[in-house]
C-alpha cells in the first residue's frame, strides 16, 4: 500500500511538474513571443549570433521545440537560410538547459520560497492588464513548477523507490540502451525538460544513480527533436534538410559522447563519489550546460559541410520535378542571347497554357463543385509560381549579355509573367471558393451558370487573341483583344444587375452574393491581365492606354 502511494505521489509531482512548466512557457511566449519573431526576421548570416538568439529564445520560453518548431516555419517560409536555421537550433539546446538549472535548485532549502512565487502570481491574474497577467501567468507555472519537483523529490527518497530504480538501472545498465530509453523517454513527453527534471532530481535523491543519470540526460537530447521532426514532415525540402541534419549530427555526437564516458568510467566513478551528496543535482544540471556546449562550439564551423552534405543526401524531389516543367530555357542558352530571348518567349507560352488550364478547371469548380481534380490545379499553381521565379531569374541573366536593342522584350516580359502568375493566382481563389460553397452548402443558380458560360467563353477567345499577339505581335489582334475586354467590363456591369434582380423577386439566395460579387470581379481582373499580356508586344508595360496614347501621338 505504501508503494502505491509513493508512486501515484510521483506521478502526481510529474504531472503538476509539466502543467507548471507548460503555465511557464505559455507566459513567456504571450509576453515574450512578438518580440521573439522579430528577433528570428532580423537574423543575419553570422552563426554565433544566430545560436545566441535560438539559446536566448528557448531559455526565455523555455521549450526547446517551440523554438525548433518556429525554426521549421521560418524555413518553410524562406525566411530562414540553412545555415541560420542550423544554427538557431544549436543554441536551442544549449537554451534548454536553464530548466535543468532550475530543477536543480530543489536541492536547496530555499525551493520552499520559490513556490511561494506562485501565489504573487494568482493575485497578478486578477489585473486587468495583458503584459501583468502574462507575468503573474509566469510565476505561477515557476511556483508550481517546484510545487511538483517536491512531490517527485519526496517519492524518490523512498528505499524502495531508491532500491527499485538502483536494481533496474543496474539491470540495464549497458550506456547505449540507457541513451536510448532517454531518447524515448523524451520522444514520449516531448520535452527534454520533463526528462531532465525527473532524473536530475532522482539523481538527487540517489546519487549513486549519477552516471546512469548521465547516460539518460544525454539520449534526452536526441528526443527533443522529436517535435521538429514532427513539424517538418509537411514542410519543404530545406526545412526537412535542416531537422534531419541536426537530428544525425546530434546523434552522432551523443554516440561520441556516451562512448567516451563509458570509456572514462572507472576514474570517472572515483571522482563522482567524491561530490557531496546535496551537490550531485546540481553537478548534473551543470553537466547538461557544458555537454551542449561543447556540442554548438564543435558544430557551428562545420555548418557549411553540414549544408553540401544535407543537400546531397536530402533531395529537392519538388524541385526536380518543378524543374522537368521548363521546357525551353536553360543557362546554356546564355552564349547566344538572341536565342536565348526567342526560348523565353516560349517558355513563357507554356506558362500561359498551365494558367489557361487552371483558371477553366477553377471556374468549373465554382459552377459544379466537382473537385475531383483540386490537386491538379494545386500542384499546376506551386508549378506556375515556380516557373516564374525561374524565368525572373533568367531573365536577370539575360539581362546583363543581351542587346540594347532587346531591352525593351526583357522588360516587358517581366510584365507578362507578372500577369500570367495572376491568372495562376485567380484560378487558385476560385478553388478555394468553390470549397467554401460546398461547405456552407451554396450553388449558383442555372440561370446565373448560363450567363457565367457567356463571360467564360469570352475568356477562352481572349486567351487564343492575347497568345497570338504576344507570339506574333499582330495589330489586328489588339484591336481584337480591345473589343473583347470591353464586352467583359459591360458583362460584369449586366451580370451584376442581373443577379440584384433575382435577389429582390427572391429567385435567388442572397448568401450567394458576395461569391457572385467577388467571381465577377475576379474574371474581370482576368481580362485586364489579358489584355495586357497582348499589349507587351507593343509596349514593354503591357498597358493598351500607352498603346493608344502612342498612336496618337
Amino acid at each position: 500500500m505504501e508503494i502505491a502511494k509513493v508512486i501515484i505521489n510521483l506521478l502526481v509531482g510529474l504531472v503538476v511538474f509539466v502543467t507548471g512548466m507548460n503555465l511557464m512557457s505559455t507566459g513567456l511566449k504571450a509576453s515574450a513571443g512578438r518580440s521573439i519573431r522579430k528577433l528570428f526576421k532580423k537574423i543575419k548570416n553570422n552563426k554565433i549570433a544566430a545560436a545566441g538568439i535560438g539559446a536566448g529564445t528557448t531559455a526565455i520560453i523555455q521549450s526547446s521545440g517551440a523554438t525548433t518548431v518556429m525554426v521549421v516555419g521560418f524555413l518553410s517560409a524562406g525566411a530562414l537560410t540553412f545555415a541560420q536555421g542550423f544554427s538557431v537550433m544549436l543554441g536551442a539546446f544549449l537554451g534548454t538547459t536553464v530548466t535543468g538549472l532550475l530543477v536543480s535548485l530543489s536541492s536547496f532549502s530555499f525551493s520552499m520560497f520559490l513556490m511561494a512565487i506562485a501565489f504573487i502570481g494568482f493575485i497578478l491574474g486578477f489585473f486587468k492588464n495583458a503584459t501583468v497577467k502574462s507575468v503573474g501567468q509566469i510565476l505561477v507555472g515557476f511556483g508550481i513548477l517546484f510545487f511538483g519537483l517536491e512531490a517527485m523529490k519526496s517519492a524518490f527518497a523512498n528505499e524502495q523507490v531508491q532500491g527499485a530504480l538502483v536494481e533496474m538501472l543496474s539491470a540495464i545498465s549497458f550506456p547505449l540502451l540507457l541513451m536510448l530509453i532517454g531518447a524515448v523517454l523524451t520522444a514520449i513527453t516531448q520535452s527534454s525538460s520533463a526528462t531532465n527534471g525527473i532524473v536530475i532530481v532522482m539523481v538527487a535523491a540517489n546519487p549513486s544513480l549519477l552516471s546512469s543519470g548521465l547516460y539518460l540526460v544525454i539520449g534526452a537530447t536526441i528526443g527533443a527533436l522529436m517535435p521538429t521532426i514532427l513539424a517538418a514532415l509537411t514542410s519543404n525540402t530545406l526545412a526537412k534538410r535542416v531537422t534531419y541534419s541536426t537530428l544525425i549530427c546530434r546523434a552522432l555526437f551523443a554516440l561520441i559522447a556516451t562512448s567516451i564516458i563509458w570509456a572514462c568510467s572507472v576514474p570517472l566513478v572515483d571522482w563522482l563519489n567524491t561530490i557531496p551528496q546535496e551537490n550531485v543535482g546540481l553537478l548534473l544540471a551543470v553537466f547538461t550546460v557544458i555537454y551542449n556546449f561543447i556540442y554548438i562550439v564543435l558544430m557551428l564551423p562545420l555548418t557549411k559541410p553540414v549544408e553540401l552534405l544535407a543537400n546531397k543526401i536530402f533531395k529537392d524531389r519538388d524541385r526536380e520535378r518543378k524543374q522537368k516543367s521548363l521546357k525551353y530555357i536553360n543557362d546554356n542558352l546564355l552564349n547566344t542571347p538572341s536565342v536565348a530571348i526567342i526560348q523565353v518567349k516560349k517558355e513563357i507560352q507554356s506558362m500561359l497554357g498551365m494558367a489557361r488550364a487552371n483558371l477553366f478547371f477553377g471556374l468549373d469548380f465554382v459552377i459544379n463543385q466537382d473537385l475531383n481534380k483540386a490537386k491538379e490545379v494545386e500542384d499546376r499553381e506551386e508549378t506556375i509560381d515556380f516557373i516564374n521565379s525561374e524565368i525572373s531569374d533568367y531573365l536577370i541573366k539575360l539581362s546583363a549579355k543581351a542587346d540594347i536593342n532587346d531591352e525593351a522584350f526583357i522588360g516587358s516580359y517581366y510584365h507578362v509573367i507578372n500577369d500570367i502568375e495572376r491568372i495562376g493566382d485567380h484560378a487558385y481563389n476560385f478553388l478555394e471558393m468553390a470549397r467554401k460553397m460546398k461547405n456552407e452548402d451554396l450553388q449558383f443558380s442555372d440561370t446565373a451558370k448560363r450567363e457565367f458560360d457567356e463571360f467564360i467563353n469570352i475568356l477562352k477567345e481572349m486567351f487564343v487573341v492575347a497568345e497570338k499577339s504576344f507570339m506574333d505581335g499582330s495589330k489586328e489582334d489588339l484591336l481584337k483583344l480591345t473589343e473583347l475586354e470591353k464586352a467583359t467590363d459591360e458583362l460584369k456591369d449586366k451580370l451584376a444587375a442581373a443577379h440584384f434582380e433575382r435577389i429582390k423577386k427572391n429567385e435567388c439566395n442572397n448568401e450567394l452574393s458576395p461569391f457572385h460579387s467577388t467571381l465577377l470581379s475576379e474574371l474581370e481582373r482576368v481580362a485586364d491581365h489579358l489584355t495586357n499580356v497582348g499589349y507587351s508586344s507593343d509596349n514593354p508595360t503591357g498597358d493598351e492606354e500607352t498603346h493608344y496614347q502612342r498612336m496618337d501621338e
